[in-house]
This record gives C-alpha cells, sequence and structure tokens, in this order.
C-alpha cells in the first residue's frame, strides 16, 4: 500500500463516486465535493453505510486545503474551469508543492491552461481522463490516459492504482487528453460497424447469439462487441455513457483534429449520425444506441 495521503476529489458522478471510495479503502484520508448538494447526500448515505469516513466540503476550495493530491472529474471545459480556477475553485487554496490530477474529459488546450496555473503556484498537474464506464469505476479497472512531467506521474500513479487498472503515461501536459480523443474515436467507428452489423444479421434472419459467438472470436472481436451486442439485439439504452458526453468527447476530437491540420471524415459522419439519435431523444442513451438510427430490414423472420 502507498502511503496515507491527505486526498480530496471533485465531482462525484457515476465515475468520481465509485473512484472516491476505491481511494478511502485504500487507507487515504478523503474529503468530497460535488455541485449537486442532492448527489452529495446520496453518496454520503452509501458510504456510511459502508463504513467509509469520507468528508466533505461545502467549496473546491476548502476540499483543497491541507490536500496533498487533489482529483476532479467533472463534465466540461467550463465545468472544470469553475472548480479549479474559479474564486472558489481548487487553486485557490492548494498549496504550493500538491498535485492536481484531472480525470475530466476536456480539450487538449484546457488541460495545457491548467498545466500552465498550476506551474505557476508551484503545484504539480496531471491531465488524465479515464475509459471504463461506470463498471470499470465501480470495479476499480479503469484505463488511465496521463499527460504531464515525470516526477508528477510518479507520485500519481501509485494512488491511482486504487482504481486503475491500466495506467500510461503518454506524454506532456495535453497528451493523456489526445490519448482519450484517439479512444472516443475508435469507440464511435466501432459502434457504427456494429449497429450495420447486427442489422445485417437480423434482417437476414441469423440467429444473433450464434451470429455473435461465429465472430467474436476473430478479428472482428471488440470490447464494444462483448458488452454491447446483446443489449443491442434487445434494444436495451437506458445504462452506459451518455450520447450527449460522447458528442462533448468527438467535439473535441475534432477540433483537435482540425488544429493539427488533419481530415477525419468518419469521426465527423458518426458525430452526425450522433446528432441525429439526439434529436429523436437519445439524448441520455447509451452510445450503442447509435443502431436505432438504422432501420429493420424488409426481410425479417
Amino acid at each position: 500500500m502507498t502511503e496515507t495521503l491527505q486526498l480530496s476529489f471533485i465531482g462525484l458522478g457515476v465515475m468520481g463516486g465509485p473512484m472516491t471510495a476505491h481511494l478511502s479503502r485504500a487507507g487515504h484520508r478523503v474529503t468530497a465535493y460535488n455541485r449537486s448538494p442532492e448527489r452529495a447526500a446520496k453518496w454520503r448515505s452509501a458510504w456510511e453505510g459502508e463504513g467509509l469516513a469520507i468528508s466533505f466540503a461545502e467549496t473546491p476550495a476548502d476540499a483543497a486545503r491541507g490536500a496533498d493530491i487533489v482529483f476532479t472529474c467533472v463534465g466540461n471545459d467550463d465545468d472544470l474551469a469553475a472548480v479549479t480556477l474559479g474564486g472558489d475553485g481548487v487553486l485557490a487554496r492548494l498549496g504550493e508543492g500538491a498535485l492536481l490530477v484531472d480525470h475530466t474529459t476536456t480539450s487538449a488546450a484546457m488541460a495545457r491552461k491548467l498545466g500552465e496555473a498550476c506551474a505557476a503556484r508551484g503545484i504539480g498537474f496531471v491531465d488524465a481522463p479515464v475509459s471504463g464506464g461506470q463498471a470499470g469505476a465501480e470495479n476499480g479497472k479503469l484505463a488511465v490516459m496521463c499527460g504531464g512531467w515525470d516526477e508528477d506521474m510518479a507520485r500519481a500513479r501509485p494512488v491511482m492504482e486504487a482504481y486503475g487498472k491500466a495506467i500510461v503515461h503518454v506524454g506532456p501536459v495535453g497528451a493523456g487528453q489526445t490519448a482519450k480523443m484517439a479512444n472516443q474515436m475508435c469507440i464511435a467507428g466501432t459502434l457504427a460497424g456494429l449497429s450495420e452489423a447486427v442489422r445485417l444479421a437480423d434482417a437476414a434472419g441469423l440467429d444473433l447469439d450464434r451470429t455473435y459467438e461465429a465472430i467474436s472470436g476473430g478479428a472482428a472481436q471488440s470490447w464494444q462487441m462483448d458488452n454491447r451486442w446483446q443489449t443491442m439485439c434487445r434494444g436495451e439504452f437506458d445504462f452506459g455513457f451518455a450520447i450527449d458526453w460522447m458528442r462533448k468527447d468527438l467535439g473535441y476530437a475534432l477540433d483537435e483534429a482540425k488544429r493539427l491540420g488533419l481530415a477525419s471524415p468518419v469521426t465527423a459522419l458518426v458525430d452526425q449520425f450522433y446528432a441525429d439519435v439526439q434529436a429523436a431523444g437519445g439524448n441520455r442513451y447509451d452510445t450503442s444506441a447509435l443502431i436505432t438510427r438504422l432501420p429493420e430490414g424488409n426481410t425479417k423472420k
């Protein structure tokens, strides 16, 4: 086990809540903050029932006071700026020599901006977006893509091992966010192909379970196929990573690609497919709801 540290976690969503609990279970002293008092109360009740001694702060600044490391996991660039750079933000109270680790999926520009603000105050910074979804957070099996200085990574890694199964230092500040963009581009493209494959097999009258068994053992196998094929076949989408968040992430990816002078036509096309699902009311559906945009075939058995 790592040494016992004073930690703070800002953002108790479906990812941040379980991650905070893992830090407490690892033996650290943890203070939490969430902008929604109702959600904070929900987590407080759950953690007290488990016997976890996690304290709560009234503001991000209060949560950061005296912390060795502060973790953030909020919604987007604006949310992150509010909880870190605002008057009651983390950097208003986080002491020199401390470390800020951001698990939010943001733009690379935001990561670089926050990294510069931390450096000006003598604070370390790691941008560390995660992948693995709610299940990965709950089971402590997240993939963490990190950008930052070697010495900051050396401090952050043993603590993040409480909830990360694959923690990879990709490069300097901003590199973690760029790796997450690549991750989301891969997921979007995979789900587009998977959606068309399910519709094809169904319209042709194939047994969908046997079709999955036949193709999942070969080159087409993927996490999305293993975890979403069955639910896509059943039309179940009220769980998982929301389309609203995927479109936010793909927007960051497309902006970064443009900045680098790259064309990303497949990502741009799938992003518009997701816009169609949003327009039909699927904003909060799992990203596998991309299949709902495709009509069922005319030769259904």
